[in-house]
């Protein structure tokens, strides 16, 4: 196509009549849904000039809900990046008008986690969020869905009686992969080293268990340490990563199944030659990325959260529009493997 793009074209790609364009663009008469946001879609492939106003026309129309989603550690890049995904994502998926309240947890602790929950839960139609297993959450859990407001849980599981969707990768898959990696990199037979942020993270005991049960599977010859908890905190990782590194001058092979893997790769940095130790973590970040890059780490499993919030939007949107409830249970996405020659 040559020139600018016009309403006949619009019309051609989208598969609808040329009136049909005109009603959305000037709203001059009903368009259903379906059919305005194929339009939409055609004139943003085409560069359409009327493209925004299009979007807001379809977006005016539209019933809008409020959802809030609770996130850990706001001064982790990871977690920055999570909201910015999912605040793109609702953007991206406007024709699913929901407007979307996006805030951290200031702390891991249980009181704190139910005071945050309820709080969201005065603003909003449903809540997702990343948060501990622990009883007196999934009470306050239990009591927002007889309220009529479901929960959905993101990376880590909990409240699994009366949550509504759980999504996020598959956690004791991608702990048994962290141990094929390490297996693979360690230089030798000899100690390995793994990290979870909190015992109450299901998903941090999962990783565990999964990593677990391929060395006693595969590779009985290494000897797993006791499973140490840094509470996702950089400084805590870096103590107690150079302490391993003290008193087990052997160690061959560490997983952090959850954050402050900052603070492991600068004790790495500082007291072993890159790819002495063979070091797997969660998550690109800008540290993570060249921890690979110079050979300090191993590989990476990440999250997809593009795929992610826009599964979670599209979710809670079919939730909260339909009159029964279908959606339960777990939604597996894949996890990204990111290794030295791929970032």
């Amino acid at each position: 196509m040559t020139g600018r793009p016009t309403i006949k074209d619009v019309a051609r790609l989208a598969g609808v009549s040329v009136a049909t364009v005109d009603r959305v663009v000037n709203g001059r008469h009903p368009v259903r849904t379906e059919r305005a946001q194929k339009v939409f879609e055609a004139a943003e492939s085409l560069g359409f000039y009327a493209t925004g106003l299009i979007q807001s026309r379809i977006s005016a129309k539209l019933p809008q809900h409020s959802i809030g989603v609770l996130l850990q550690q706001p001064k982790q890049q990871f977690y920055q990046n999570f909201a910015k995904g999912v605040v793109e994502a609702s953007a991206k998926l406007s024709h699913l008008g929901l407007h979307v309240i996006v805030d951290f947890l200031p702390s891991q602790r249980h009181a704190d986690v139910v005071e945050a929950l309820r709080a969201m839960a005065q603003r909003v139609e449903a809540v997702a969020m990343v948060a501990i297993d622990h009883p007196i959450i999934n009470e306050a859990v239990a009591e927002l869905r007889q309220s009529g407001i479901p929960v959905f849980t993101l990376l880590s599981d909990f409240a699994i009686n009366t949550r509504e969707v759980y999504l996020g990768t598959n956690n004791l898959q991608a702990g048994r992969t962290s141990a094929w990696f390490v297996n693979r990199g360690a230089k030798q037979s000899g100690k390995i080293a793994l990290c979870v942020g909190s015992h109450r993270f299901h998903g941090h005991e999962l990783r565990e268990s999964g990593f677990r049960s391929y060395f006693r599977e595969h590779a009985p010859d290494m000897s797993l340490l006791e499973t140490l908890v840094n509470l996702e905190d950089d400084a805590i990782m870096y103590d107690a990563t150079f302490n391993l590194l003290k008193r087990h001058p052997d160690l061959t092979g560490l997983y952090i199944a959850g954050g402050g893997m900052e603070g492991a790769i600068a004790a790495l940095r500082e007291e072993r030659q890159p790819g002495e130790v063979a070091m797997v973590c969660s998550e690109l970040t800008t540290d993570t990325r060249l921890g690979l890059a110079q050979n300090i780490i191993t590989a990476v499993l990440g999250t997809p959260l593009t795929a992610l919030c826009e599964s979670l939007l599209d979710i809670i949107h079919q939730t909260l529009t339909s009159k029964n409830r279908t959606h339960s249970g777990q939604v597996f996405l894949p996890f990204d493997i990111f290794l030295s020659e791929n970032i």
